[in-house]
């Protein structure tokens, strides 16, 4: 939906100054439309026995499972949250329809942190004391400010971030891929549809922080291995007009350009450099792309250079699983955008879901026995995407990435360019790492 700048993971003449100027209110318009620390006590610690013979600890009754959710619904990813937020809503009430989990009605309890770390470590504060597990936190800054927290209260959480940093923890799972492998992926993409060649640049465009670094190793790492050279341009999440990095891509001579950043990053690259004549594929990790960027001044550039690497399908995907949610959130959420979010957060809420009733078949809902059931899990495959493995908390739980491609027409304003699949030289790389 996957930054020290995140977020959902994806996606370059002077420009004449009317081009340059409706680009930046296209994407001003998108900005304002949103796209060590404790708690308050140690509440690892279990419970007693409850209703059907059950263990108990925090966030667990007799008649309730209380989750949390650290969200942005007021900050630059305010879109992205109240997507993943409505999914898990979504998910929770089909739950709750069916009887429940382990006789017990679902609750998720929504914190805004705005995408203010402080604020979100008020909001853990106040929040953790009473719920079982974490769906979702969105933005790697908050997961660094709160990872020691976690850990020790053995509280289950699935970040919205998928920096490798986050993995080697017990009680963190980051879902899907993380970005350096989806960067190598994008590299594999240009060498393999001879996009690129040895010998050629290629520019990679990355927001500083968790998110930028980890992407930057990954592409580095591809473009060593295929005889590429990487010309870097370090961003910040406030930098939403990209012309002076465009023009030193320019002179570099990039013959392609990697982007790590958000949405209005991602359009003002590629409106830009199209409209001075640079116009070369563009691939982004799926935090970079939202479909609100295709009604923006450069969806023209964007449908005609852009690719996405993604672990998740695109929302207009055949498969089953994916067609049943899109059906299912149109009919509830009327008229509410359906982007990458919405499948993130439903995908996160589902594999919770499954996590909570293999605790309870094994009689216990304790945070550290919801975390060991998670764990003991290899090959999971909800419906939404690809099986991952749980088993090895120091490896990304997949490593397949889809290749997809914007599209207004379609559900979503993206479609899949090429099915997933683990790209050449991951495994070397993950080995590589330890």
């Amino acid at each position: 939906m996957k930054p020290t700048h995140d977020p959902v993971k994806p996606p370059h003449r002077a420009a004449p100054r009317r081009t340059r100027t409706l680009l930046a209110a296209g994407l001003a318009a998108l900005l304002l439309a949103g796209t060590g620390c404790s708690s308050k006590a140690d509440s690892s610690k279990s419970g007693g026995e409850g209703a059907g013979g059950i263990k108990t600890g925090p966030g667990v009754t007799d008649k309730t499972i209380r989750l949390g959710a650290l969200t942005d619904l007021t900050g630059p990813y305010a879109t992205l949250g109240k997507s993943i937020v409505q999914a898990q809503q979504m998910w929770a009430d089909e739950v709750n329809a069916d009887g429940g989990i382990c006789d017990r009605r679902v609750e998720i309890v929504v914190k805004d942190h705005g995408y203010d770390v402080q604020k979100a470590v008020t909001a853990y504060a106040d929040l953790s004391s009473d719920v079982v597990a974490l769906p979702q936190v969105i933005g790697s800054p908050v997961m660094a400010a709160l990872l020691d927290d976690i850990e020790r209260d053995k509280v289950l959480t699935f970040p919205q971030a998928w920096a490798a940093s986050l993995l080697g923890k017990e009680s963190v799972q980051v879902l899907g891929t993380t970005y350096d492998v989806d960067m190598i992926a994008a590299v594999d993409y240009l060498t393999r549809t001879k996009k690129v060649a040895k010998g050629d640049t290629i520019g990679h465009v990355y927001f500083e922080g968790d998110y930028g670094a980890n992407a930057l190793e990954g592409s580095q790492w591809a473009a060593k291995k295929a005889g590429l050279k990487v010309a870097g341009q370090k961003i910040k999440a406030t930098d939403t007009d990209l012309s002076a990095q465009v023009s030193a891509l320019r002179k570099e001579g990039v013959k392609a350009i990697l982007i790590s950043a958000g949405p209005a990053q991602t359009a003002s690259l590629v409106g830009v450099a199209a409209s001075r004549g640079l116009k070369v594929p563009v691939v982004s990790s799926a935090p970079g792309y939202a479909p609100q960027l295709m009604k923006t001044p450069a969806a023209p550039a964007l449908a005609a250079l852009l690719h996405v690497v993604s672990a998740a399908p695109a929302v207009s995907s055949e498969l089953p699983g994916v067609r049943d949610m899109v059906a299912a959130y149109q009919k509830k959420y009327r008229g509410s955008l359906l982007d990458a979010g919405v499948l993130s957060g439903y995908n996160a809420a589902r594999i919770m879901g499954d996590d909570l009733r293999k605790a309870c078949e094994k009689g216990s809902l304790a945070r550290e026995d919801v975390v060991a059931a998670h764990r003991a899990q290899s090959a999971v495959d909800v419906g939404l995407g690809t099986a991952q493995n749980f088993s090895d908390k120091a490896r990304p739980a997949s490593t397949e990435t889809y290749v997809l491609k914007p599209d207004a027409k379609a559900v979503g304003a993206v479609v899949n360019e090429e099915d997933a699949h683990t790209a050449p030289g991951v495994k070397e790389y993950l080995e590589s790492r330890g």
